[in-house]
């Protein structure tokens, strides 16, 4: 049977029981729908389909994917699938689900079954049968994680791991031997599904889907499925109901009427002890709310997540700076490349006369990120990111064009692991480097110092900053990757603002460090005197008169004819 005929089998043959307790013919809801158009594309493409789910609760997908299951299994020689469930009660009851669908098909379209004593369905001629008529030789097994070498010594055409979650036991070994059980081609399936479950295992695989996903790289497909979807989540609102402030603000974001308003307010209350968190989780919005942090965010978790939702489309255009370098290493020429792999994000290009900022972050204990955060001084808005993995001389140069970019914008980059990005800023000649004042331990005076240093004094100061700016001013923030970081921004069991647990926090911190140095760049708009021509600040003067001659051919390209 090939994926075409699936369908038409499962709603044809199959019977399923109903939480009313009626047995009837399988019909596929909206997101089971989804959900087995995306098996079919896969397959279709000639792909091996590999996909992980992350839903609500009760959508269905157990249900759908068992059904898919079967319908392989019960038409196809020599095709031995598994399914594992994170509990007992659970594969028992997976079991009894394709039980049912063998015991309810008409009697023509049951293939020979073989005893056995495990939760397993074997379509095999049974010992006492006479006949010649061959048996499939193919089976379903029930299985429960957290049991030794499950599904180690077999080889499977199909694999559902079922609320993975939620298994017992290394997570990760178990997926990793399960996995290898299931050959690497066309005509293979392998899907997880899970409610979430916090900050586990089963994130860490959405979360390198989604990655893969966004490079255009092969792997699992994340697929998403929010409460709404599900058509029965719907009650009729009661007399006089009145939206919320937050209730607007979701009806207005995902498009939902007061019928699903009205759901949302009942199952808070009803079935998550008017646990908002236990409600996010069970029955999110979004992958943001389904993964609870274990932490007290640092940030509004609600109007984060909201946000990410209304920057995941924004335009931003990818890429990197190519250099041109003399003899002696200087750039004397630069230019902006798109990259879809590239190591800096624009939604916003440079407008003229305009002051911008950028906090750097580079990578140091715990962390091998490099990152630079750009905003637009007047107001504060995000409009593009630098954040890569490569070491600090790239990141020093990419830096400095990005700079030079963005109307020789202040740059502050901590100090605190590595000096060497902002000395390399300082041997390039970039000319408006944030200034702190340090204590010269020779002299015992205070003394300007480039770039930021992040202490005990000063950490916390930037970290309410941003504080400050994210509740007054959230739709300042754009970018969806800086908004992730800022949902795991926790209070450790000291009080201390930090990433969480196997999270990362360097884009949280270059936007609070781009925050606090506003303060030493200008907020207005320098007019151009005439077509051609600028009005230079002394400080622009300054630096083009201490320049060599190609640094101020550089200037002159970057700022414009001045005006005598």
């Amino acid at each position: 049977m090939n994926i075409l005929n699936v369908r038409e089998y499962i709603e044809t043959f199959l019977k399923i029981r109903t939480k009313d307790g009626e047995l009837v013919p399988l019909r596929l809801n909206q997101p089971q729908d989804r959900m087995y158009q995306e098996v079919k594309s896969q397959w279709d493409a000639g792909k091996p389909v590999r996909i992980i789910v992350l839903k609500a609760r009760q959508m269905g997908f157990s249900t759908l994917t068992e059904a898919i299951i079967f319908a392989i299994t019960a038409t196809r020689f020599y095709t031995d699938c598994m399914i594992v469930a994170h509990k007992d009660e659970a594969t028992a009851n997976l079991f009894r689900m394709s039980l049912r669908y063998y015991e309810n098909l008409p009697e023509p379209m049951k293939p020979m079954r073989k005893a056995s004593n495990a939760h397993e369905l074997v379509f095999d001629k049974p010992a006492h049968y006479k006949g010649r008529r061959p048996g499939l030789g193919s089976s379903i097994k029930c299985a429960t994680a957290g049991g030794s070498g499950v599904g180690r010594s077999a080889t499977l055409r199909c694999l559902h791991l079922s609320e993975f979650a939620f298994w017992p036991g290394d997570k990760r070994e178990t997926l990793a031997g399960l996995s290898q059980a299931v050959p690497d081609k066309p005509g293979t399936i392998i899907i997880i599904e899970s409610t979430a479950n916090g900050y586990d295992e089963f994130k860490n695989r959405w979360d390198a889907a989604v990655e893969a996903q966004r490079r255009g790289e092969d792997g699992y497909l994340p697929i998403f499925f929010a409460w709404f979807e599900m058509e029965e989540y719907r009650r009729t609102p009661p007399p006089g109901f009145e939206r919320t402030p937050e209730e607007q603000e979701l009806a207005e974001t995902f498009h939902l009427d007061d019928e699903q308003l009205a759901w949302r307010r009942w199952c808070i209350a009803t079935n998550c002890g008017g646990d908002l968190d236990l409600f996010h989780q069970e029955y999110p919005s979004t992958p943001d709310e389904a993964f609870i942090s274990t932490g007290r965010c640092v940030f509004d978790k609600a109007e984060i997540v909201l946000r990410r939702e209304q920057v995941r489309e924004l335009p931003w255009e990818r890429g990197e700076f190519r250099t041109r370098k003399d003899a002696a290493g200087k750039i004397v020429d630069w230019e902006w490349v798109q990259d879809p792999r590239g190591a800096v994000r624009i939604l916003k290009k440079p407008e003229n006369g305009v002051p911008y900022v950028i906090g750097g972050d580079t990578a140091g204990t715990g962390s091998d990120w490099f990152v630079g955060q750009v905003l637009d001084n007047r107001t504060g808005e995000q409009v593009a990111v630098l954040h890569h993995q490569f070491g600090e001389r790239m990141y020093a140069e990419q830096m400095y064009c990005l700079g030079m970019y963005y109307n020789t914008a202040l740059i502050g980059v901590e100090t605190n692991y590595s000096t060497y990005p902002e000395m390399k800023l300082e041997d390039l000649g970039y000319p408006n480097l944030y200034v702190r004042e340090r204590l010269d331990n020779y002299t015992g005076k205070m003394v300007p110092a480039f770039g930021f240093e992040t202490t005990t004094v000063t950490r916390p100061v930037i970290v309410d900053g941003l504080k400050d700016a994210a509740r007054e001013h959230l739709e300042t923030i754009n970018d969806y990757e800086t908004l992730g970081e800022m949902l795991t921004f926790v209070y450790d069991e000291n009080w201390k603002p930090q990433a969480e647990e196997g999270a990362h926090d360097d884009l949280v911190m270059a936007l609070a460090i781009a925050h606090k140095i506003r303060v030493q760049q200008r907020t207005s708009v320098e007019r151009t005197a005439a077509a051609g021509t600028a009005v230079w600040t002394q400080d622009m003067w300054d630096d083009f008169n201490r320049a060599d001659p190609q640094g101020r051919e550089l200037l002159l390209r970057m700022w414009g004819t001045p005006r005598r």
